[in-house]
């Protein structure tokens, strides 16, 4: 009895490897979506670079963006890297040939460079999830002398 059973694992286990090592047809998916309908994305710029900026001086900025597509574009999440990094973005339906904002604002109390993305989720067919970057170096405070 405990070799039939041995010998039923044992074809089970064959049959499951032979069938893993199948390989499945897949179709290799196109990095950008050229002809397809629907809500498109296009940035001006992916990346803001600040520069060299003083201690808590202005933080924000934003990335300018039109709907190339021809189906209303809803952006549906917007989210920092950080908690010094926020992000905040249209609410609404951009239409197609409409342009509009993504305003980010970073912490520039903290000293040192910094390098940080804003990650957008949305319904383009382009660019579904769509990662944006910005970058700087942020001064230390400046010590007055004392008297």
């Amino acid at each position: 009895m405990k070799k039939v059973i041995l010998l039923s694992f044992a074809l089970l286990g064959m049959t499951t490897i032979s069938i893993a090592q199948t390989a499945a047809k897949t179709t290799p998916i196109e990095k950008t979506v050229t002809n397809k309908d629907g809500a498109k994305i296009k940035f001006e710029t992916e990346t803001i670079d600040y520069g060299t900026i003083e201690n808590n001086s202005d933080g924000n900025r934003e990335f300018k963006f039109t709907n190339t597509g021809n189906a209303p574009l809803v952006i549906t999440n917007a989210k920092g890297s950080c908690g010094c990094t926020v992000p905040t973005w249209p609410k609404e339906p951009i239409a197609p040939g409409a342009s509009s904002v993504i305003k980010v604002k970073y912490a520039t109390n903290r000293t040192g460079a910094f390098s940080k993305s804003v990650t957008l989720i949305s319904n383009a067919v382009n660019a579904p999830t769509k990662v944006l970057h910005i970058k700087g170096k942020v001064n230390p405070p400046v010590v007055e002398a004392e008297k």
